[in-house]
């Protein structure tokens, strides 16, 4: 610990408050980070010189002297996507993450290796010609197994073929733009770390969809692992007895509790049953999600069980992390208030809570709140995480490993 380090620290908590804030004041700066009038001001000093921060002439305050306000030196626009072989989710931002123009989802289907940077090529060049004379960085969400320092998509699980894909050094060599990526489950963690308010420090977001995955945020900061594998909470095993799994194995949670091991149950029981109520429907996610609030027997029954085998997996997952902040997307979250009551009935009871019994509200799970356009939006914090990462600390001998937002040190 020495003045240079916290001078650096204390620089990003400025720039996370811009990022959050879009636009602030000097004494909204310094109220947020709880440094003093004079410190912010020589810290937004030092980040205007070095082109970070820019200074408005907009007076935020009606009180006082007019100071002017401030906000992150945006370098264009991103286009933010999240791409799967059957879908591509785009929307467009400015450089502080607002949005330009509404989310589009669009049904496509991607079959080779070569059509998925192309598709996304495609949609690149369609939002340039917005606004062609502002440069337009790309932030790419891939389902599946990403190494975002590469920029290789490793895995995707839904898609027919099993080769990684280059996909940052293809598109900047042919588009000439920037490219940061990770997956869609970090797309949620950073849509939820920089979006929503109430985040805490240690949190957990679990999307539960056509699979199963999660992203674990420690200290502020997005866990990934050596190998950028971390999060993958569908491949724990529920029943080594069970279905075989995609991954090799038997019995893992996706093959118990995702919509496409439901939909896989209903078909199977359609076979097994004819005359149940399954007969003669088209089983899909809206079909499931319509016939369980109906009180279909069958299903519920099934999405019952789905729920058990998520609520046991959290509750081990509890006790090895103790992260008691849970957030829960996808479309199995349709399925409701039902659905999550009997995930919560498997996590009520904490071993390490002293009191020994079981205790509702002592973990906090719950169904996340960000619209799906926010959603898409969290990956463009990708340039946010990266400004914070490597550009304020380029200059030093200094890893950071806490978010300066939730920290305490001060100068």
């Amino acid at each position: 610990m020495n003045s240079h380090y916290m001078r650096c620290y204390n620089k990003s908590v400025i720039i996370s408050h811009l990022y959050r804030q879009k636009v602030a004041s000097k004494s909204t700066l310094a109220q947020l980070s709880q440094l003093s009038i004079p410190a912010v001001s020589n810290i937004l000093d030092e980040l205007r010189a070095d082109g970070y921060i820019l200074r408005l002439e907009q007076n935020l305050h009606k009180r006082g002297n007019n100071s002017g306000s401030y906000q992150i030196a945006t370098r264009g626009n991103i286009l933010c996507l999240n791409v799967s072989p059957f879908l591509v989710e785009s929307v467009l931002t400015d450089g502080l993450v607002r949005p330009l123009q509404p989310l589009r989802q669009t049904p496509v289907q991607i079959t080779t290796p070569q059509q998925l940077p192309q598709e996304i090529e495609k949609y690149y060049r369609h939002y340039r010609q917005f606004e062609p004379d502002t440069p337009l960085r790309i932030a790419l969400s891939v389902h599946g197994q990403v190494n975002p320092r590469t920029g290789v998509s490793e895995r995707m699980p839904q898609a027919l073929w099993h080769e990684p894909i280059e996909l940052r050094y293809l598109l900047e060599r042919k588009l000439a733009t920037r490219l940061l990526m990770d997956n869609d489950c970090v797309m949620l963690a950073l849509a939820e770390k920089w979006q929503n308010p109430d985040s805490a420090d240690d949190f957990c977001v679990i999307n539960v969809d056509y699979g199963i995955g999660s992203s674990f945020v420690i200290d502020r900061e997005i866990y990934r692992g050596d190998l950028f594998g971390s999060g993958q909470i569908g491949h724990t095993i529920v029943d080594p007895d069970g279905t075989a799994c995609s991954c090799g194995r038997y019995g893992c949670l996706e093959t118990v509790a995702s919509l496409s091991s439901l939909k896989k149950q209903a078909r199977r029981q359609l076979k097994l049953t004819p005359a149940s109520s399954l007969e003669n429907q088209h089983i899909n996610t809206a079909w499931l999600i319509e016939r369980f609030h109906a009180g279909d027997a069958a299903v519920r029954q099934m999405v019952g069980n789905a729920a058990r085998a998520i609520g046991l997996s959290l509750y081990n997952f509890l006790n090895v992390l103790n992260i008691t902040h849970i957030t829960l997307y996808g479309r199995s979250c349709l399925f409701g208030e039902d659905w999550l009551g009997i995930i919560h009935e498997q996590t009520y009871f904490n071993p390490f809570d002293h009191a020994g019994t079981a205790r509702e509200g002592a973990t906090r799970i719950e169904i996340g709140g960000l619209t799906r356009q926010r959603q898409i939006m969290g990956i463009g914090f990708l340039y946010a995480e990266e400004m914070m990462q490597n550009e304020v600390f380029n200059n030093t001998a200094i890893h950071r490993t806490t978010d300066p937002a939730g920290g305490k040190l001060r100068l």
